[in-house]
């Protein structure tokens, strides 16, 4: 299967919801690798994974994400 990159607008701006994203990331993504730039106005997560993630995360219960194009 191959690796793909998504990259995802967030609502993840702070420490608690940085906590509590990676929490859900490293449950519901266990091999994939992803990261946050909370420096960028977006909050960008970028997820490099075999997976659709997409689905996964669009309307997961503890952060706000939209798929960037």
């Amino acid at each position: 299967m191959q690796t793909m990159i998504y990259v995802f607008k967030t609502s993840v701006d702070n420490q608690t919801k940085f906590e509590s994203a990676s929490a859900l990331l490293n449950q519901l993504l266990p091999e994939s690798q992803w990261n946050f730039d909370l420096e960028d106005c977006d909050n960008i997560l970028r997820v490099d994974s075999e997976l659709n993630v997409t689905a996964l995360l669009q309307n997961n219960p503890v952060f706000d994400c939209t798929e960037l194009e």
